[in-house]
């Protein structure tokens, strides 16, 4: 049915039935050739960047002024189509309307007169196939100029075969095969000839010799080295607010620790820069990037910020943070994708090529997330600059789950493992193991004043539960010991709840609700005892209630958590074995800040909470968890630890070079000969070495313990060798280099000694009852068990 109008222009009525599947059908077609026509040009288009249109063509590629200026009059050209399409669009939703109304004309002065909906229609054909054929012309033009080059170039761009390069051939290969697999290859101007191939492999990547025709100047300045700034304390923060950024509540909860903190820092500094004197430090460049925080990761972290969710992570990122721009260096901070990326110099495409300019950063601090987005969007670079990455690590990761080979062959293979980086750039919340590097957090410090307050205001019988998630109280057998506590003590808790949803605690409990800092900080100013329920494993609350005067009161595990027995533990890259909710208050505090008790033992339970009710305590905090020992720690690490440009260890079997030693008097140990030079580079210094033969079963770590020092896995190459088995009077009928965590050892039944074959398996956890493992201690800075006393 048709209907005229009274100008005599015509109207179908029932186009507006079909306009919508006939504009899709539009849309679609348009789309189908503009991918085909992409695809047709093998991968010279660089990735879209955020706020482009989606058929915005970007001519960042290598080509003549004449290709540019074609794809940019496609640009535009594909722009007015999509203008047209969105035209079309919204005729056919003003006109839903005036159907249903019985409007019976659509709104003509929109199109110029004597302009119909098809011919606008073919209007858009015809530039799609204007399209096709500028794109023919340019492969036609690209085809012709490869052509030429590889005619005049024909000697100077086949692929070298040279045996200093034994990869460039097989590279070569698979650029030809592959070359379009990322838009990154043609950022860096591949563009499908042999010569770009190789100009790639030589000169952004390093598998083919550099070509002699190739001008290399421009890069050889490039890499000139900045001139070195000395960094200098700081004691305001306010700047390291602002780079931290918002919109988070991780990031807020974060901002408001490090204000809170800002008087301590500064007053840390001000000791620890006495203490150093004149002791010059270069300013270091450093990226903090909190790969938990990023949206990619999930940022699991920051909606449960509120609600009682754990926040020892974030504590211990804020005070890092705090940490490093207090000693003066340059810090940028990222939580995103994008600003990782950014900083990074990351090229467009899917992340398979280098990064576009040398590293800017001379540390990279981040976590087990954090780490694998740089090795997916740094591509070679990665392997290049690892050395330079720190990964913050909660838990710790042993050296037989960090080694990739041996842990797939062993069954250490995990989740989280398996980098291949050097132990100590893993840095743990507590001293787990000696092979990670011990990075810690603060707790806050009371002055002499506020001691005295906590002192006078202490009550006798009021205990706090350790956990702000009603699911930590769901423990089993609960009531049991709630009740006996309950006949001595008035219980409270700091439990998050909705109004609508209570927690589910006993009756008796006072529960404050999530408390702000401050609020919760008072209330453990006022208890006597802070106890726990077996999890959290190791957070920072024992130790701030330990520094307000509380006794921290925590459950034996028997038989020990570990990834054997519990679902905690399991996939995280340690065999450790935990035998109490936070091992470092048991073992480096103890008794009687710290009493650990069987829960299970209702006597040996309502036998301590007795004496505690009768012990007088006063506030007390490690030195290594105040601002001033984090400060000293993490200098020395900055100072100090270098794992790009360290010396190798000594090759297995072979006695390593003015690394002597002597057996020592008693005839126990080795100790570093008095008269012999010092190991040049060598940190910790190698003249605290001593090294013990453990017990059969033994970890190093513990055996060291045992005489009152620390393990210390960079030890291990001066003792890797038949010498030192010898001057320990150990009886060797043979010796053998293997890859294993737990060499150097000696097996009793086989009289066999054991060498390490592959340096980063050397590991002070681990033990077996084969083997008598032979250990490196040190000695340690009071109150610092990082660093051994001549170490600063």
């Amino acid at each position: 049915m048709v209907t005229v109008n009274p100008d005599g222009k015509i109207m179908v009525r029932r186009c507006l039935v079909t306009l919508r599947p006939f504009r899709l059908f539009v849309l679609g077609i348009g789309f189908f050739s503009l991918c085909f026509l992409m695809t047709s040009l093998g991968g010279q288009f660089s990735a879209r960047r955020p706020g482009d249109s989606p058929f915005t063509i970007r001519t960042e590629v290598l080509g003549g002024p004449e290709s540019r200026g074609v794809l940019r009059r496609m640009s535009d050209l594909l722009e007015l189509m999509v203008k047209r399409m969105d035209m079309l669009a919204r005729l056919g939703n003003s006109s839903e309307p005036h159907r249903a109304s019985g409007d019976t004309h659509f709104a003509v002065d929109r199109f110029p007169p004597g302009a119909s909906l098809m011919e606008r229609i073919q209007a858009i054909a015809q530039n799609v196939s204007d399209i096709a054929v500028k794109v023919d012309q340019i492969l036609r033009h690209s085809l012709l100029l490869h052509s030429k080059v590889s005619e005049g170039r024909r000697d100077q761009c086949e692929a070298p075969s040279d045996p200093k390069f034994p990869d460039c051939l097989g590279k070569v290969e698979w650029m030809r095969a592959r070359w379009t697999s990322d838009p990154c290859y043609a950022f860096f101007g591949v563009d499908g000839t042999e010569c770009s191939f190789l100009v790639y492999l030589s000169e952004v990547e390093w598998f083919c010799p550099p070509l002699p025709w190739r001008n290399r100047t421009a890069t050889q300045t490039a890499l000139k080295p900045l001139p070195k700034v000395q960094a200098v304390f700081r004691s305001n923060l306010s700047h390291l607010l602002e780079l931290m950024g918002s919109g988070k509540e991780s990031l807020i909860f974060m901002k408001k620790r490090a204000k809170r903190l800002t008087a301590q820092w500064a007053v840390a500094a001000q000791r620890l820069s006495q203490k150093l004197g004149a002791v010059q430090r270069d300013q270091k460049q450093i990226l903090v990037h909190i790969g938990f925080l990023t949206e990619e990761s999930g940022d699991v972290f920051s909606p449960r910020v509120l609600k009682g969710g754990p926040l020892g992570e974030m504590v211990q990122w804020a005070d890092i943070l705090a940490a490093l721009y207090v000693l003066g260096h340059g810090l940028r901070i990222t939580v995103s994708l994008k600003e990782l990326q950014s900083n990074l110099g990351v090229p467009p495409g899917r992340g398979n090529c280098p990064l576009t300019v040398p590293l800017p950063f001379d540390l990279v601090y981040t976590d087990y997330h954090g780490l694998q987005q740089m090795k997916q969007h740094m591509g070679l670079s990665f392997k290049k600059y690892r050395c330079r990455i720190r990964v913050i690590d909660t838990f710790g990761t042993e050296p037989a789950y960090n080694h990739e080979e041996y842990a797939t062959l062993h069954g250490y293979r995990t989740n989280w493992g398996y980098w291949n980086l050097n132990p100590k750039q893993f840095m743990t919340m507590f001293p787990h193991t000696p092979d990670n590097s011990f990075m810690g957090f603060v707790s806050e410090e009371l002055n002499e004043t506020e001691k005295q307050l906590v002192r006078g205001g202490k009550a006798s019988n009021m205990a706090v539960v350790y956990g702000k998630e009603a699911s930590i109280w769901k423990v089993s057998g609960k009531e049991k010991f709630l009740g006996i506590l309950n006949k001595y003590m008035e219980i409270h808790g700091t439990v998050y709840y909705e109004s609508q949803r209570p927690p589910e605690v006993p009756a008796f409990v006072k529960n404050h609700g999530l408390l702000p800092q401050p609020e919760f900080q008072q209330l453990l100013r006022k208890a006597k005892l802070f106890i726990g329920f077996g999890f959290p494993y190791e957070g920072p609350a024992p130790l701030e209630a330990i520094a307000n005067g509380c006794v921290f009161l925590q459950s034996r595990f028997s038989p020990p958590h570990s990834s054997l027995n519990h679902e905690f533990f399991r996939g995280k890259p340690t065999s450790r074995e935990v035998f109490s909710q936070h091992p470092y208050a048991e073992n480096f505090i103890g008794k009687p800040h710290v009493w650990t008790v069987d829960y299970n033992n209702s006597d040996e339970f309502e036998a301590a909470i007795k004496a505690i009710m009768k012990t007088q305590v006063d506030p007390y905090l490690p030195y290594e968890y105040t601002c001033e020992g984090m400060l000293e720690r993490i200098h020395a690490y900055i100072q100090h630890q270098d794992f790009c440009a360290a010396p190798g260890p000594a090759p297995p079997g072979t006695r390593a070079p003015q690394s002597p030693f002597v057996l020592a008097p008693n005839a126990t140990h080795l100790e570093w000969a008095q008269n012999a030079s010092v190991a040049p580079g060598a940190w910790p210094p190698a003249h605290s070495l001593r090294a013990w033969l453990a017990a059969a079963g033994r970890a190093c770590t513990d055996a060291c313990l045992d005489h009152g020092l620390i393990c210390e896995p960079s030890f291990f190459p001066f003792l890797n060798s038949q010498d030192a088995f010898q001057k320990l009077q150990v009886p060797c009928d043979s010796t053998e280099s293997e890859m294993n965590h737990l060499y150097p050892a000696f097996a009793q039944p086989g009289r066999e000694c054991f060498l390490q074959k592959e340096p980063l398996l050397f590991s002070c956890a681990g033990s077996s009852t084969k083997y008598h493992r032979l250990c490196p201690c040190r000695d340690f800075r009071k109150g610092q068990v990082a660093l051994c006393r001549d170490c600063l």
